[in-house]
C-alpha cells in the first residue's frame, strides 16, 4: 500500500510542483484546496481533494484519521494581506492549527514538513556574511514575522517536524518573478535605488523535491535554509533572461524617496478599498535589502539537498514554459 501524503496550498504555484514530486516519489496524494479554488491545470493527476477548515482542529484530525494520512506538507498561506493580525492568523494560526490536530493522530503521522520563508530571518546588513538556520531572527515584513510566529509555535508541539525556508521561489506558474520577466520583455529594466545587492534564488521544483525527500528521512527534524546555493547581483536575473529572450531593455534607477512615495500612494489608496497593495513601504525594506544569501550546507548534509537549478537553467526552464502557454508573447 502506498504511504499517503497531504499536500496544503495545493492549487497554488508552489503546491502543483509539491504534487508533481509526490506523485513521481510513489506518494498517493491528498490535497488540500479551497471550494472556489481553480484546479483545472491539476486535472489528469491522480489527486484526491480535500476541503479543510482550518479553525476547526477536531474536524481535521478526523479527516487525517479517515483517510490514513501518513504525512503533511503544509504550503497554504498568504503572501499579501491588509493587516498583521490576517497574515498571523492564516500563516501561524491555521498552521498551528492543523499541527495540534496532526499531534492527536499519534504515530499514524510520520512527519509534516512546514513551508516557511527565509523572510522568518529577515535580510543581512552585512555584505560578507550569510544567513544560517541559527542566525538571529529579524524579519523585515508582516509576512516574516507572521511565518516566524508560525515557526516558534511549532517547537511546542509534539510532531516530528521539517521546517524549509526557501528564498525568492520561482519557476513555472509563478506570477511573482514573472512580472519582471514580462517587464524585461516589454524592453524595461527598472530598479529601486542604486546600491549594490546579493541575492538568491530557488527553483520551485527543487523546493518540491526536497521537501518531499525530507519526508522519509526519518533522523531528519529541524529547520533548513533553501536556495540554489550561489550568491547573485542585482543584474544577474535580468542579464540573464534579456540572453534567454534575446531582446535589448532600457536599464534606469528610481530614486528610492520616489518609490516610497508611490508605495505610501498605493497603500492609501489600497487601505480605502480594503486590498492588499502590491508595493508597501515595508515590503520595499525586502526589495531593497543588501544581503539574502544563505549557507544551504546542513540541508545538503542532512536532507541530500542537491539543487539541479542554478538561476541559468531555471530561468531557462521557466521561459521556455511561460513561451509554450502564451504568458510570453
Amino acid at each position: 500500500m502506498r504511504q499517503k501524503v497531504l499536500i496544503t496550498g495545493a492549487s497554488g504555484f508552489l503546491g502543483y510542483h509539491l504534487i508533481k514530486s509526490a506523485i513521481e516519489n510513489g506518494l498517493e496524494v491528498y490535497a488540500a484546496v479551497r471550494k472556489n479554488s481553480d484546479i483545472k491545470h491539476l486535472e489528469g493527476l491522480p489527486v484526491h481533494y480535500l476541503f479543510l477548515n482550518y479553525e476547526d482542529e477536531d474536524a481535521i484530525t478526523e479527516q487525517l484519521t479517515a483517510h490514513h494520512i501518513d504525512f503533511i506538507v503544509h504550503a497554504a498561506g498568504v503572501t499579501k494581506a491588509i493587516r498583521q493580525d490576517i497574515y498571523n492568523q492564516i500563516n501561524a494560526g491555521y498552521t498551528l492549527n492543523l499541527a495540534r490536530a496532526a499531534e492527536k493522530l499519534g504515530s499514524q503521522l510520520k512527519k509534516m514538513v512546514f513551508i516557511s520563508s527565509l523572510a522568518a530571518i529577515g535580510p543581512l546588513q552585512e555584505q560578507h556574511y550569510q544567513l544560517r538556520e541559527d542566525t538571529l531572527p529579524n524579519p523585515v515584513t508582516a509576512y516574516g514575522r507572521s511565518k516566524l510566529l508560525a515557526e516558534k509555535g511549532l517547537v511546542d508541539i509534539d510532531l516530528p517536524v521539517i521546517i524549509l525556508r526557501p528564498t525568492a521561489v520561482y519557476g513555472p506558474r509563478d506570477k511573482d518573478i514573472f512580472i519582471l520577466l514580462k517587464t524585461l520583455n516589454s524592453g524595461l529594466d527598472p530598479y529601486i535605488g542604486n546600491f549594490i545587492q546579493q541575492l538568491s534564488f530557488v527553483h520551485a521544483r527543487d523546493v518540491a523535491d526536497v521537501a518531499v525527500k525530507s519526508l522519509i528521512i526519518k533522523e531528519a527534524i529541524g529547520t533548513y535554509n533553501i536556495t540554489d546555493g550561489n550568491c547573485y547581483n542585482r543584474y544577474d536575473l535580468s542579464d540573464i533572461t534579456r540572453k534567454i529572450l534575446k531582446k535589448k531593455a532600457f536599464r534606469f534607477h528610481l530614486p528610492m524617496a520616489m518609490v516610497r512615495s508611490l508605495a505610501f500612494v498605493m497603500e492609501t489608496t489600497n487601505g480605502w478599498l480594503k486590498k492588499p497593495s502590491v508595493l508597501s513601504r515595508e515590503k520595499l525594506h525586502e526589495i531593497a535589502a543588501k544581503n539574502w544569501i544563505c549557507d544551504v550546507s546542513k540541508a545538503k548534509r542532512e536532507l541530500g539537498f542537491a539543487p539541479k537549478f542554478d538561476l541559468q537553467k531555471g530561468l531557462e526552464d521557466s521561459i521556455a514554459w511561460y513561451t509554450k502557454n502564451h504568458w510570453l508573447k
